[in-house]
């Protein structure tokens, strides 16, 4: 069985295991499972799902998700079409499979804007809200881009931002998400084998450059001038995807239009190149060729721009609002060629250094970052409870980076890999974006939550690297342990949801993290906390907390479904304040044992501090137990990190070096209870 065969076969399973556990059909787990990628990808941000299929003006339309975000300067429509497939083997997309789907939008578009097509439709419906949302909105948008998303592969050519002409006179664009697409994603974050930027050929001329890098260094640099016209063209086609991930993230928690910046290009814009810092980018590879007049960049495959985004953007929305001036506007680039191997490791310290200006947490911008390294160390070591209906303890997978769950099982034989998925089940695998979910829920921010992924990630990032500068001892053992709690608390809502009687459908992503968060706010209000500790050793939530979520998901359905007058989109009002507030003031009738399942703070602090104190008074027995239990690898792991960080003296060194050698060396009790001693101080010193 080839690769894309058996990811194939995972995708289907994990597609109809989400489709039970949530009680949705399979296309729309699918649908659910893909937007949250393309969310992640920066191809969209946060979407809702709209399926329909008809016929208008005896045309095949149809329509599955779109997204829409009022505060994008970009003006950018998204209109989702998903097409699923049950098979073992993976089948293939063909050109007339590709003009067919996309067809069924493009029709779906003009029927949006035929009142008697939408009179039609239940007003409830999601293609009517659409519908009146599209008419409503039109001059609003800037972009229309199609998404094509599907579990084939797609045999014509690769569709990436490709130019399809204009709806009702907008710019439109097309992407084809297929699944070697939604492969190369999962499994090592990786989206743009296709973007290449062909400035000779593509947008208008190449860009003179000047070698900055000595022959025999370990990177390729290049000092470039880039006029704002050909960046400005550049953005429009791509967008968002040009900039590296982290800082992304970063921007999207923030204006990303400067004011400063476009009133320099309006005002002023010979002035641009004095008086603005310039781009930081970065190229997997380029062409550059040597003419007489110098050395010129012809394309560049997999461009990222590293620090400069606002720049970028604010140019972008230059060129609607002072076109004529773009001409006179330039910008410096400084342009590293990272070959792909060393894109990970270096990329992300690229970005952190060119936007340390920025003053800007380290923690908002690499998966790299102490906070994340910790939080994986703890995943890889600390055992779950077995609970009630278990036989054998297992761990918690924490992704920091994309792809890590997919190359630790990949490289494995097939019963190591048995042995990896009932170590860490693919049900117990959280990855950055979902840390972020289900920590801004508990912090009772479920409207920045329901802003999608990459949003609420930025959110997150910066408020705990304060944290962490602050207080990172507060980050140990039992914040991870309660992080899982967080997590079945907010996956098992995922699941009630969709079983509730008054669930209709639609809204499930926004009801969960409202009512997470109305439960976690109304426990305050008594003074108590929910009791994540019983949780983690149960790994489940009790009955009593069940019944409770059961209260707060029915209530924010309610506030969701029921906006003011004149607000007709229920998933742009889930995205307010102001809804969150309205809820969090609602008073809701809990059931009588809903006090057992919570604690007061102090409570939960004596837990924390007991904890840690077990932790450090091991036995040798005890000691050399978890030693062996964690393997060679681990401590090998344990102390290049160490190392790395300076924190282990040459005493430790030897242990650990010991115990990296099991099992054809073993440590002596005395040792172990070192080594413990040296895991458990760098958890908490990094």
């Amino acid at each position: 069985m080839n690769e894309m065969t058996s990811f194939h076969r995972e995708l289907i399973a994990d597609v109809q295991g989400d489709a039970d556990a949530m009680g949705l059909i399979t296309s729309e787990a699918f649908l659910e499972k893909v937007g949250e990628i393309l969310d992640e990808a920066g191809e969209i941000s946060a979407f809702e799902q709209c399926f329909y299929e008809g016929t208008y003006d005896k045309k095949s339309i149809g329509i599955s998700a779109y997204c829409w975000d009022p505060g994008d300067e970009e003006g950018v429509l998204s209109i989702i079409i998903s097409d699923f497939v049950r098979s073992e083997e993976p089948q293939g997309l063909l050109k007339a499979d590709i003009n067919a789907l996309l067809n069924k939008l493009i029709q779906f578009t003009k029927a949006a804007r035929d009142t008697s097509f939408s009179e039609k439709l239940e007003e409830t419906s999601s293609a009517f809200v659409f519908a009146d949302f599209f008419v409503r909105n039109i001059k609003k948008f800037g972009k229309i881009k199609l998404i094509l998303v599907t579990n084939r592969l797609n045999k014509a050519r690769s569709w990436d931002a490709h130019s399809l002409g204009t709806i009702a006179g907008i710019p439109t664009t097309v992407s084809i998400w297929d699944l070697a697409r939604l492969e190369r994603f999962i499994s090592s974050g990786q989206t743009r084998d296709d973007l290449v930027v062909n400035f000779a050929d593509d947008f208008g001329e190449p860009i003179s450059v000047l070698k900055a890098s000595f022959d025999g260094a370990p990177l390729e640099s290049y000092i470039a001038v880039v006029p704002g016209s050909q960046l400005a063209d550049i953005y429009d086609k791509w967008g968002a995807r040009l900039l590296e991930a982290n800082v992304r993230s970063f921007l999207q928690a923030r204006n990303k239009v400067n004011r400063g910046i476009r009133d320099t290009i309006k005002d002023d814009p010979s002035m641009f190149f004095s008086y603005n810092n310039g781009l930081t980018a970065t190229a997997e590879s380029v062409e550059v060729v040597q003419m007489e007049d110098g050395l010129f960049l012809m394309s560049a495959e997999n461009f990222q721009i590293v620090n400069g985004g606002q720049t970028t953007a604010s140019i972008h929305a230059a060129k609607k609002l002072s076109p004529a001036q773009l001409k006179n506007v330039f910008v410096q680039m400084k342009l590293t060629v990272v070959p792909k191997a060393s894109v990970e490791e270096i990329v992300p310290n690229i970005s952190l250094y060119a936007n340390s200006q920025n003053k800007v947490n380290a923690a908002d911008f690499s998966s790299n970052q102490p906070f994340h390294v910790q939080i994986e160390e703890f995943s890889r070591r600390v055992l779950a409870p077995s609970g009630e209906d278990e036989y054998r303890e297992t761990k918690w997978f924490y992704e920091r980076a994309r792809g890590q769950y997919a190359d630790e099982y990949g490289k494995r034989s097939v019963a190591e890999k048995r042995k990896f998925k009932a170590e860490f089940p693919r049900s117990q695998f959280i990855t950055k974006t979902d840390l972020a979910k289900f920590e801004n829920s508990y912090r009772c921010k479920p409207h920045v939550v329901s802003l999608g992924a990459q949003k609420n990630f930025g959110n997150f990032a910066s408020a705990i690297g304060k944290e962490w500068k602050k207080n990172e001892s507060e980050f140990d053992e039992t914040w991870f342990k309660r992080l899982v709690a967080k997590a079945i608390i907010f996956r098992t809502l995922e699941k009630l949801v969709p079983a509730q009687d008054w669930y209709e459908g639609g809204y499930r992503a926004n009801i969960v993290t409202y009512a997470f968060a109305k439960l976690v706010h109304d426990a305050e209000q008594q003074g108590k906390v929910p009791d994540l500790d019983r949780i983690w050793k149960l790994q489940r939530v009790p009955a009593a907390l069940e019944e409770a979520l059961k209260v707060t998901a029915k209530a924010a359905n309610e506030q969701i479904t029921n906006p003011p007058d004149g607000v007709r989109n229920f998933s742009e009002w889930a995205k307010k304040q102001a809804c969150w507030e309205q809820l969090s003031r609602r008073d809701l009738e809990y059931p009588a044992n809903f006090g057992d399942v919570l604690v007061s703070p102090q409570e939960a602090k004596a837990a924390k501090d007991s904890d840690r104190k077990d932790r450090n008074a091991m036995s040798g027995a005890e000691a050399m137990t978890e030693v062996m239990q964690q393997g060679g690898e681990y401590w090998s792991q344990m102390l290049n990190f160490g190392l790395h960080m300076g924190k282990i003296s040459p005493k430790e060194k030897g242990i650990l070096t010991v115990c990296s050698q099991i099992p054809h060396k073993l440590p002596s009790e005395k040792q172990a209870v070192i080594a413990i001693e040296v895991a458990n101080r760098l958890e908490q010193f990094y």
